[in-house]
């Protein structure tokens, strides 16, 4: 038997997650008060406070949820699964939890991460999207044909594709016709893991090299390879290739249980991924990591 912490990425954000941790206990308030430092400003204000919009901006909303997964492990006092795992931004969260990267240092990058995704693609050019009800396969084909890109592979009837407005929205209709349940465009501020997406990979490149980073004291189950990374270049050349390239997070899940890990503890703001798991595999126990 084995476990894993899973920690979530963008979409997970609501106003006032984490306040009542950082009222309450000391470790949580130390790592809000490391992302403040890091930051040079009071990102906590607008996690406890919002508004909504400011909060949900790409280079908030990334250091924020970060900031409140980490502040929940802490609080926690959870000992270390034998493995780690996150979704999109939440690799990073996943190397703070393994001790690879400070809390401040991960906030900086996932503070230059937004920045770059945001400027990448002017305002209104680009588009992600969710299909529901169609395999991957199927999705895979249709994008191969009108040059979109699969964002997410989340679950079995759960992916998001994204890229150049027009041509997202080509695929939504495509998908459609070929008995999509529902092809929906996503509330997000930039198009995500996709090839238009190049400048903000070159510059995570950069950032990386400026922080330290050290070996996990566990493996992070990669979203580049569905597989155990601990080696540092290999983990920073995955964190650079995940955004212009899909998330496989349902391989992942798949890979877990033939690894033999049996639970999985959600860590962090809302409950996605516990969900995934549930409808990826009955092989692993799918828990949400309660205050």
């Amino acid at each position: 038997m084995a476990s894993i912490f899973v920690f979530p990425g963008q979409g997970a954000q609501a106003v006032g997650m984490g306040r009542d941790l950082y009222e309450s206990n000391a470790a949580a308030r130390a790592v809000f008060d490391e992302v403040d430092a890091a930051l040079g400003e009071k990102l906590s204000d607008v996690i406890f406070n919002g508004p909504m919009e400011e909060l949900t901006l790409t280079a908030n909303v990334q250091p924020a949820i970060m900031a409140t997964s980490i502040a929940m492990l802490r609080a926690s006092g959870a000992k270390n699964p034998e493995f780690v795992a996150g979704h999109s931004l939440g690799e990073y969260t996943a190397l703070c939890a393994a001790g690879a990267l400070s809390v401040g240092d991960t906030a900086k990058l996932l503070r230059v991460r937004g920045n770059a995704m945001q400027n990448a693609v002017p305002v209104g050019q680009g588009l992600t999207a969710v299909i529901l009800g169609l395999d991957i396969e199927t999705v895979r084909e249709i994008c191969a044909k009108t040059d979109c890109d699969v964002a997410n592979d989340n679950c079995t009837g759960q992916v998001v594709i994204s890229g150049a407005r027009e041509i997202v929205e080509q695929t939504m209709a495509m998908a459609k016709d070929a008995g999509a349940k529902r092809a929906m465009p996503l509330a997000l501020s930039v198009p995500v893991h996709c090839r238009i997406q190049e400048p903000a990979a070159e510059q995570m490149r950069a950032a990386l090299e400026t922080v330290k980073m050290i070996t996990p004291s566990v493996p992070l189950i990669s979203n580049k390879t569905c597989a155990p990374m601990t080696d540092v270049d290999e983990i920073k050349d995955a964190l650079v290739y995940q955004i212009t390239h899909g998330v496989r997070w349902r391989e992942s899940v798949i890979a877990m249980a033939d690894m033999g890990i049996t639970e999985q503890i959600e860590i962090g703001p809302g409950n996605v991924l516990t969900g995934l798991c549930s409808r990826i595999t009955d092989k692993i126990t799918a828990k949400k990591l309660e205050n």
